[in-house]
């Protein structure tokens, strides 16, 4: 139901409506959200690994939180007071700090917060800060960037180094059905990922995968050479039509990893990200 009502500003006349019509931009400082401690639950975990390539383990991957925090995320998306429609609003960026393993059967609290407008080349963007917390330690944190497409508001703030990763040979064949497998289990029922018809309707020809299966897939592969404490930032740069096929590159940095997913064709990049021990 979150993600409907997300939806309602972006259809013409519905979006006029009182109760759905959005705030203007102009004045909006800020929204937050909260939801009540969650225990994580084994078999949740479980599905997710399978979705995403992780190992099944007595620790949640370290991408998972995101989907403690995704619906607080529509919520805010949902509301009134923030000024842009879910549909067409772009996860282009994301960063996630582990500060720790979080364990499977552990109790979170999680909040989301997003701020003022920021400037970008392409439209204005949106920064969703969440934090998950257990008792008083904070164990996890990411910033989730959303652009808005329109007139350039300026430059963007200077932003993470997301050296290149070349491919060197790993291919991975992405299932027509991967969209619906992976919203199944985080919720992100987003038509553009789901079918054909609903991705058309939408602009694109194909369905496209969830950029955020497509960074856990990538933090999958080094799973195993990952501290305990560490940062991920990831760039979206092009969508992933589904069914597909994407090459993966790693390499070492000296304080972490360099990874990316490309287009076999011709080497343009999906998804630019890296690790950083902490």
């Amino acid at each position: 139901m979150s993600l409907v009502r997300a939806a309602l500003p972006s259809v013409p006349l519905v979006n006029r409506l009182p109760g759905v019509r959005k705030a203007p931009a102009d004045g909006f400082t800020g929204l937050r959200r909260s939801r009540p401690p969650v225990t994580i639950e084994r078999e949740h975990v479980e599905r997710y690994a399978a979705v995403c390539g992780f190992p099944a383990k007595d620790t949640v991957p370290m991408t998972y939180p995101h989907l403690l925090a995704f619906g607080l995320h529509l919520e805010i998306l949902g509301d009134q007071a923030f000024p842009a429609p879910a549909i067409g609003t772009v996860h282009v960026e994301n960063s996630i700090t582990a500060y720790r393993p979080i364990a499977v059967g552990e109790t979170l609290a999680v909040e989301v917060e997003v701020g003022a407008a920021l400037p970008h080349p392409k439209g204005t963007a949106y920064a969703f800060e969440a934090t998950a917390r257990s008792g008083d330690e904070t164990v996890w944190e990411s910033t989730s960037t959303y652009l808005r497409r329109g007139a350039s508001t300026g430059s963007p703030a200077e932003g993470v180094d997301l050296p290149e990763a070349a491919p060197h040979g790993l291919t991975w064949r992405l299932p027509a059905d991967l969209g619906r497998r992976y919203a199944a289990v985080s919720g992100d029922h987003n038509p553009i990922h789901l079918h054909p018809l609903t991705a058309r309707a939408l602009g694109f020809p194909r369905p496209i995968a969830h950029g955020m299966w497509s960074l856990a897939r990538c933090v999958a592969a080094i799973e195993n050479r990952l501290p305990g404490a560490v940062r991920v930032d990831a760039a979206f740069k092009k969508p992933i039509p589904l069914p597909g096929t994407v090459e993966y590159g790693v390499i070492r940095l000296d304080d972490g990893h360099a990874f990316s997913l490309s287009r076999p064709r011709d080497g343009a990049p999906h998804l630019l990200g890296r690790s950083t021990e902490m």
